[in-house]
């Protein structure tokens, strides 16, 4: 008859992979990028390698005044980002504006107005109104790009429903709504995708940064690949001679790849998810389902009486209370002191638990967490592996990698032994803000005009 620890590792073994599994992920995903970056191929692959039309990092030489419009919710923001030559950083001021209902869910006019009438505000603060800036509008909404400074919204997310906005250039947009006002000009230069502000927030420190990645609520990743390798790519094909591609990573798995390695748990947060059958390698790893797995796990063992003797709670029993904050927490306890486990288990109505229950507890959160860190780094090295350069630097961004307590280091050493290259791990800061600042400014000294 198997012991408890026994059936207690049954349990948490499909959750750890071991180095073999980890290169078979990493020829998986090889697969499906290749897949997205044929034309031929393209419209089945789950991974769909958007072309981003931006084609250079900084390398430096940037300098000069530049806006940027950051508008991804129901607050946005104004920022003006001053870049000095030869800098490892910049200099930004910035607003934050809430974005009233009533103009959420209005006409395109009025919200592209009330976004024009805040710049208005935010130049006539900061003594500004007068300069004419290149602005970097960070739209983090689903879009169609045609170009830099050209991107169809598909459709509105997040309680937008603004009308006559959909399947329109918003750049188009708020160039009209600047245009009536007429008491300030700006030139918009780029639309931006969160994941590559986050790469080019970390280009000022690293000419190396070449790969994006948020570990967040969601996760993608995007990186700087040779134009000959990008058959969907429709622009120009002069120098420089590649382009960031935005992978929308999460989609991975939609085709059944990632079937034998999802676990009964992994299916019934698909089951019950508002996607369902979407976004399947995103669920395995990000915030927003972590803390629901390690909850669906505890069930399954109270159910076999290996935690709580047997015995639920009413909380541990409804979906969403064991939040991913509650795995950080966990996981951050020295070895020993179960105070924090405890007092979170107490809050979930789980009074009776023991000092036993509570390493049981940790034993969980980390083999799920430790999970959600071996998928995202054989995500990275298969991208590193592609790039094929001897150094390259990550720029990272997102709640799970920022406050969980091991995620990084994890991610080091497998990255590390999954790949021949220097591969280093940046925090990135402010990617939808400061990154797409730094996009405008590299484009403008492309174009020769910074």
């Amino acid at each position: 008859m198997a012991s408890k620890e026994e059936k207690i590792d049954l349990i948490l073994r499909p959750f750890r992979y071991d180095n073999d599994r980890l290169n078979d992920i990493m020829g998986r995903l090889h697969k499906e990028m290749e897949k997205g970056l044929k034309k031929e191929t393209n419209p089945e692959a789950t991974v769909k390698m958007l072309a981003t039309y931006v084609r250079a990092v900084p390398d430096g030489t940037e300098s000069g005044d530049f806006l940027a419009l950051d508008l991804g919710g129901s607050n946005f923001r104004v920022l003006h980002v001053h870049i000095e030559k030869g800098a490892k950083d910049v200099r930004l001021q910035s607003d934050s504006y809430a974005i009233p209902e009533s103009i959420m869910t209005g006409s395109g006019e009025q919200l592209f107005d009330y976004i024009a009438d805040c710049m208005g505000k935010f130049l006539e603060k900061i003594e500004m109104k007068d300069k004419k800036m290149a602005l970097g509008f960070t739209f983090s909404f689903p879009c169609k790009q045609q170009g830099l400074d050209c991107a169809s919204l598909i459709k509105w997310t997040k309680g937008f429903s603004a009308a006559g906005v959909e399947g329109e250039d918003v750049v188009r947009l708020l160039r009209d709504a600047i245009k009536r006002r007429g008491d300030f000009d700006t030139d918009v230069v780029a639309v931006v995708n969160d994941t590559v502000g986050t790469m080019m927030a970390c280009g000022l420190a690293d000419h190396d940064c070449l790969i994006g990645l948020i570990v967040g609520t969601g996760s993608n990743a995007c990186y700087m690949e040779k134009l000959d390798n990008v058959e969907i790519w429709e622009g120009d094909r002069g120098e420089p001679n590649q382009v960031v591609v935005n992978m929308e990573w999460g989609a991975f798995g939609e085709d059944g790849a990632l079937d034998d390695l999802r676990t009964a748990y992994d299916r019934e947060i698909d089951e019950h998810s508002i996607n369902k059958g979407q976004q399947i390698y995103e669920k395995m790893i990000s915030g927003m389902y972590m803390g629901e797995l390690v909850r669906l796990v505890l069930l399954e063992m109270t159910k076999q009486m290996l935690v709580f003797g047997g015995r639920t709670s009413p909380d541990l029993e409804t979906p969403g209370t064991f939040l991913t904050k509650y795995v950080s927490e966990i996981e951050e306890e020295p070895i020993g002191d179960m105070g924090p486990t405890m007092k979170i288990l107490h809050s979930l109505g789980l009074k009776h638990a023991t000092e036993t229950d509570c390493g049981t507890v940790r034993e969980v959160c980390r083999a799920v967490s430790t999970r959600a860190a071996h998928l995202v780094s054989a995500g990275i090295s298969a991208i590193v592996n592609k790039m094929g350069r001897e150094r390259v630097a990550v720029g990272v961004d997102g709640s799970v990698y920022k406050y969980h307590p091991h995620f990084k280091e994890l991610m080091t050493q497998t990255i590390d032994k999954l790949t021949h290259s220097d591969v280093k791990l940046m925090l990135s800061e402010d990617g939808s803000g400061k990154g797409a600042a730094l996009v405008t400014a590299v484009a403008c000294r492309l174009a020769g005009n910074s």
